[in-house]
């Protein structure tokens, strides 16, 4: 994978973690439109979510998820595409259109606006649940009994 699939790897999957309302939030914020056509409208569907046992054992089906998908064209030909976690049109919009612009050049705009604070916002999360669970964590010791010595 070159650097490029990597780093849109990256961002499509931090605009689809993002919270509802998040992106066009920012977007709005930073003044970020762009001319677009429909190729396929936001649609909700389902796909199946798959696990592995321990993360390397053989793969089994979890369950499903519902997702809303969509795709976009900007005027300049680029074109986007937008997944997202639930029933959230405009949030799947909003992501394709991120999507689109941050293969324009105006990338450096899109990034400093939209991921780079959405990246901030998901470290926050994840520290904050981290630091949940530590608060209820139980330590167990054994203590050495006579014939054990």
């Amino acid at each position: 994978m070159d650097s490029g699939t990597a780093e849109r790897k990256d961002w499509m999957g931090l605009l689809a973690r993002a919270p509802e309302g998040r992106i066009a939030g920012l977007m709005a914020d930073a003044g970020l439109a762009g001319d677009t056509t429909w190729l396929r409208p936001p649609e909700v569907g389902s796909v199946m979510v798959r696990g592995r046992t321990g993360g390397t054992g053989a793969a089994f089906n979890l369950g499903e998820m519902t997702v809303t998908r969509c795709s976009l064209k900007l005027a300049c030909g680029t074109v986007g595409h937008g997944y997202v976690q639930g029933r959230r049109k405009d949030d799947a919009g909003a992501a394709a259109l991120v999507d689109a612009l941050m293969q324009t050049d105006r990338a450096d705009q899109v990034a400093d606006a939209v991921l780079v604070p959405l990246q901030a916002e998901e470290v926050e999360r994840k520290a904050a649940r981290a630091a949940k669970a530590a608060s209820t964590r139980v330590e167990f010791f054994t203590m050495v009994r006579g014939e054990d010595a």
